[in-house]
């Protein structure tokens, strides 16, 4: 064996034996204190985020909590809308099959107006729909007033009002569709109201306290910092870029928030868990990520949605490991649990 392949073994070696990665990581557990400040998503220090003792042993599982309407047969609402679901109603622990696990919206689809085409007038009764357009132009009615819209338009149809979309286009028109149901003695908004996501408002970094006030959550000592692990620019969970479609001011029922959230390229939002009663889904709009839930990662194309299983310990982030941005439409349920992305 010559001299300098004796060296570069002996090089190799070296770093094998003297690498951290060589010998078994003896972390510090972190604190056991609870999941949140304020019962809310908001962690000043990462040592509060509360971990799985040992390794979830249906952590495979995580495959029932995603939905992807690439893989769901057609059907026709309103008319003319043809429809795939994405999730529809199961349970949140326990899917009865894959991407059934919705307790509190009622589904989510992904659907297609073909063109030049208009749907029936409808109206929704004991539920809402919100709409987001990733592709085509046409335009909504409703009272009256008909509403020009396009690519990353966003539509909320409350109960009661009678409403008509039409493709205006000589290319199909392509949105995504979230269906809430309106709770018992609920008094829907009697209006429709359409967003352009690139106009909308952009969160900024808050403080957590002012955050948990805008939600109704009391405030607990400590809590009025802001948040030092929030990137310049970003506005939630580390890098999360959020800009606000609706939420329950604009007359959502069961949901708290509609929302999109983009992550820059190289980057990733906070880990952390959900409590129970906490269904929050994040469906992919734009670009290849990864989705990590417990010890696990699966790539989410556009067209899949998630939910991190709300069970205290199953932690959940988005990565973006591409060197563009990627975007994401996300929606949770209202109630003590519904938080900050």
């Amino acid at each position: 064996m010559s001299q300098t392949m004796r060296a570069i073994l002996t090089i190799e070696f070296a770093v094998v034996t003297l690498s951290p990665l060589a010998f078994p990581q003896t972390a510090t557990a972190p604190s056991q204190t609870g999941n949140a400040v304020n019962g809310i998503n908001s962690y000043p220090s990462p040592s509060l985020i509360r971990y799985a003792p040992e390794r979830d042993p249906e952590a495979r599982r995580i495959d029932s909590f995603f939905g992807d309407w690439h893989e769901s047969m057609p059907r026709n609402i309103h008319g003319s809308l043809v429809v795939r679901d994405i999730l529809t109603k199961g349970d949140n622990f326990a899917p009865p099959f894959r991407s059934a696990f919705l307790q509190y919206a009622n589904s989510l689809s992904y659907a297609t107006l073909a063109t030049h085409a208009s749907t029936t007038a409808s109206r929704l009764t004991g539920q809402q729909e919100v709409y987001y357009i990733i592709s085509g132009i046409g335009k909504v009615s409703a009272q009256g007033v008909a509403t020009e819209i396009h690519k990353d338009v966003a539509v909320f149809v409350p109960a009661n009002l009678e409403f008509v979309m039409q493709n205006t286009g000589d290319e199909p028109l392509h949105m995504y569709i979230i269906n809430e149901p309106t709770p018992p003695e609920f008094k829907p908004t009697d209006k429709m109201l359409v967003v352009d996501e690139r106009a909308a408002h952009v969160r900024t970094p808050s403080t957590v306290a002012h955050y948990a006030t805008s939600i109704g959550v009391q405030e607990k000592a400590g809590a009025a910092s802001p948040d030092p692990y929030i990137v310049p620019g970003a506005s939630g969970h580390w890098s999360h870029v959020v800009r606000e479609l609706f939420s329950s001011r604009d007359g959502l029922g069961t949901l708290a928030n509609v929302i999109t959230v983009e992550l820059p390229p190289l980057s990733l939002g906070e880990p952390h868990p959900h409590a129970p009663g906490h269904e929050e889904i994040w469906l992919a709009l734009e670009g290849d990520s990864l989705a990590m839930l417990g010890t696990e990662l699966r790539m989410q194309h556009p067209g899949t949605a998630y939910m991190a299983r709300p069970d205290g310990t199953m932690v959940h982030s988005n990565i973006n490991f591409g060197d563009r941005p990627v975007k994401f439409l996300y929606f949770v349920n209202r109630g003590q649990r519904a938080v900050r992305p």
